[in-house]
């Protein structure tokens, strides 16, 4: 079928209950911006959670956003269709592509083929085609190369011998940046801090005079050892000064005996309880015993003393320990004000001989040649993704311009995920969503399974809708565990989490009603049962408790009261009884076939609404809604009927076996048993109800029920006797005679 639209030709077929367009020739894809888009099947997809090559999806998605919309579909294959010369190839899915297929006529299609020569040189390979696997390796392409056009110089890119070491102590002071060789290497950012850093640390050393450092080498080590102990020595004069204000408070500023008295144990285990204690026993003068400090400080304090105090001393004033920490003022400064810190591991010496060599122009022009073929390195990934778009734009486009993956049985569609395995079926709709959404998804009519997947071995977790499209549910419920095989063959843990309940077959909803019966009549039984258990539970325990306390026994055994409920049993079995006998009566008499039609317009009459809303659904099975709750724009019907949603759900299939278990074969007609024992009994209390109110109507029809009482019939008057019967020879003249009259 053909049809114009926008003057191009388009050609059209039924797909899943839909007209959709044909993309059956490289002018197809090449004019898919003239397709009216109230024509497309797909008006966006997500780029994620698809059976999709990702660096192809990336391609087509221009934004980055992570939709794929008609825009960037129709820009895909405008440019795709312009730097081939047979746009044809597309429908053939290859993943090779011949030199002389590219349009050199295009200014695009010159450059690629210059690229594609040059990925061959340089992988070493002698050939008139390219091919995926040729240029899926950036770094097998690239390797050995002095420049690539990423801005990255590494060791490769100088053949002197200083220039290599400079580079390498750059990536180590900086940060190494990785080239498209695969090789650690510098960019001229990186080239630009390193020689700041280097003058600036260099600045800093020369601004460290003599009178920075008080205590010459040792600064440092003086500087630290006072840091560990001020605290502590601060805390000790505010104690002296609290004891010079109020001598009262001389006792609770010492060291607390009764702390010291309730460590138990070994003390030397309790240095930190020890170390909460004063340094030193506080007074007024406010001078620091440095003989008689507190046993867990000693160790720092004789430290601090050996560095920054004259040999000998014995105390400590406040005003000596002013001075002291007055002393490292300008070092601290100093330090404050250090600059270049990345480059200081490489020593004072080596700084600057670095930047008495001056090698930074020479970095910096290895960096431009690099740059200067960036045009023509991105042309090279460029060919790596023209050979994707031509061996994955076509099956891209029969799952979004048509969907018509999905409607062939040798192929998948790009949102199925896999196939699940649930109670004796496996089923290969599923699709993977980021969690459930039933309000949206049971607009679809279809029974949905939502699931959640984890696989300990891979380290991976998702959420799958699994469509079921045939067989039973009974045994289907929230929390139930199953299997999920990948497309790749990996198997996951699948937990039923949630389930959209929807019709699955016409069979499926002809006994749905009988098994809601059954289901009804068994949980009344279990309760009642259960019900009973805990009362006579409960009689028990209070009998037993009565006799335990020597109260007096319950009521004795009525036996009127059994009797009456033995009445009202036997009443009760009566009537049904009566009933049935009824129902024999009333079916007494009728051919066989007549029984069958009933019994048949009575299940029919019971399983005939179930089996129409059925219908009804099945036919409008829509996998759109599906779709659209996870992140699709579904713009056309998407039908699942019967017969196709049988090609997606397989059954468990098991052959008919000679010999069977005993106990499985007593099990098995005991269900059907009772099966066909309740099948009957419905089917008779109606067939009873319908006879009676033909009976009624009619009562020529049948005989009355026993159950209904006769009205006795009229006596005849006595002038109304009947007369005796006449000769047929006298009976025909009389008609005669009337007929003529």
């Amino acid at each position: 079928m053909k049809k114009k639209n926008n003057s191009y030709p388009w050609q059209f077929a039924s797909v899943g209950g839909s007209v959709r367009v044909k993309i059956s020739s490289g002018e197809d894809i090449a004019h898919l911006g003239e397709l009216d888009r109230k024509m497309w099947t797909v008006l966006s997809c997500p780029v994620k959670n698809l059976e999709f090559d990702e660096k192809t999806l990336k391609h087509i998605d221009g934004d980055g956003d992570g939709k794929i919309r008609v825009d960037e579909v129709i820009k895909t294959a405008q440019w795709l269709t312009r730097v081939e010369k047979n746009p044809d190839l597309l429908l053939k899915e290859q993943d090779s592509l011949s030199l002389a297929d590219f349009n050199t006529e295009d200014p695009d299609g010159a450059r690629l083929q210059a690229s594609a020569r040059q990925i061959l040189g340089n992988l070493g390979l002698e050939k008139d085609s390219i091919a995926l696997e040729d240029t899926a390796d950036n770094v097998k392409i690239f390797a050995g190369t002095r420049f690539n056009g990423d801005g990255i110089i590494t060791a490769a890119s100088t053949d002197d011998e200083a220039l290599k070491a400079l580079i390498g102590q750059i990536a180590e002071a900086q940060g190494a940046a990785t080239d498209r060789s695969g090789e650690p290497g510098v960019t001229a950012d990186a080239i630009e801090a390193f020689y700041a850093a280097c003058a600036d640390f260099k600045a800093w050393k020369d601004a460290g005079t003599p009178e920075v450092f008080p205590f010459g080498d040792k600064t440092a080590d003086a500087l630290a050892s006072v840091e560990a102990v001020k605290e502590k020595i601060a805390d000790f004069f505010v104690r002296c000064h609290l004891i010079h204000f109020d001598p009262a408070t001389a006792a609770p500023l010492d060291v607390k005996a009764d702390v010291i008295g309730a460590i138990e144990g070994n003390l030397a285990d309790a240095a930190g309880q020890i170390a909460l204690q004063p340094l030193a026993k506080p007074s007024a003068d406010a001078v620091l015993p440095l003989d008689a400090v507190n046993p867990a400080w000693k160790a720092a304090v004789e430290a601090m003393a050996a560095l920054v105090l004259k040999k000998g001393a014995k105390t400590l004033s406040e005003a000596q320990w002013n001075e002291v920490l007055a002393k490292f003022a300008p070092y601290c400064a100093w330090m404050g004000a250090k600059a270049g810190a990345q480059v200081e591991p490489l020593g004072l010496e080596a700084v600057e001989a670095i930047l008495k060599a001056d090698k930074k122009a020479a970095l910096l022009d290895l960096v431009a040649q690099d740059k200067a073929l960036e045009a023509e390195a991105l042309s090279i990934e460029e060919v790596d993704k023209l050979l994707r778009l031509h061996r994955n734009f076509y099956r891209f486009l029969n799952n979004y311009v048509v969907l018509a993956d999905f409607y062939d049985p040798a192929r998948k569609a790009v949102f199925q995920a896999g196939r699940l395995f649930i109670d004796q079926r496996s089923t290969d709709l599923c699709i993977k969503v980021d969690g459930p959404s039933p309000e949206i998804s049971s607009l679809s009519g279809m029974y949905i399974l939502y699931c959640a997947c984890t696989s300990e071995k891979l380290g991976k977790s998702f959420n799958i809708a699994a469509v079921l499209t045939d067989g039973d549910v009974d045994g289907l419920r929230a929390g139930k565990n199953a299997v999920f095989y990948d497309r790749e063959g990996n198997d996951y843990t699948a937990k039923v989490t949630a389930i959209v309940e929807n019709p699955i077959s016409i069979r499926q909803a002809f006994w749905s009603p009988y098994k809601k019966v059954a289901r009804m009549i068994n949980d009344r039984i279990d309760k009642k049962a259960a019900e009973k258990n805990e009362k006579s539970m409960a009689g028990l325990t209070d009998a037993t408790n009565n006799a335990a306390d020597g109260k007096a026994p319950a009521a004795p055994f009525d036996i009127a009261r059994f009797a009456g409920i033995s009445a009202a049993f036997g009443m009760a079995v009566g009537l049904i009884g009566a009933a049935l006998s009824g129902v024999v009566v009333a079916l007494k008499g009728l051919a066989l076939w007549k029984l069958l039609l009933i019994v048949a317009a009575i299940m029919l009459l019971i399983s005939g609404p179930s089996m129409f809303i059925a219908w009804r659904k099945l036919r409008k099975r829509d996998l759109g809604p599906v779709l659209n709750a996870n992140g699709w724009a579904i713009n056309a019907a998407s039908l699942v009927n019967v017969k196709f949603g049988k090609t997606l759900t397989s059954l468990a299939v098991y052959p008919k076996l000679s010999a069977v278990d005993p106990e499985a074969r007593k099990k098995r007609n005991a269900k059907r048993f009772w099966t066909c024992l309740c099948c009957v009994v419905i089917a008779a209390v109606v067939a009873l109800w319908l006879t009676n109110v033909l009976s009624r109507v009619s009562p020529k029809l049948s005989s009355p029920l026993p159950c209904y009482k006769e009205v006795p019939a009229e006596e005849p008057a006595p002038e109304a006797e009947a007369a005796p019967l006449e000769e047929p020879a006298e009976a025909e003249a009389v008609a005669e005679a009337e007929s003529a009259e």
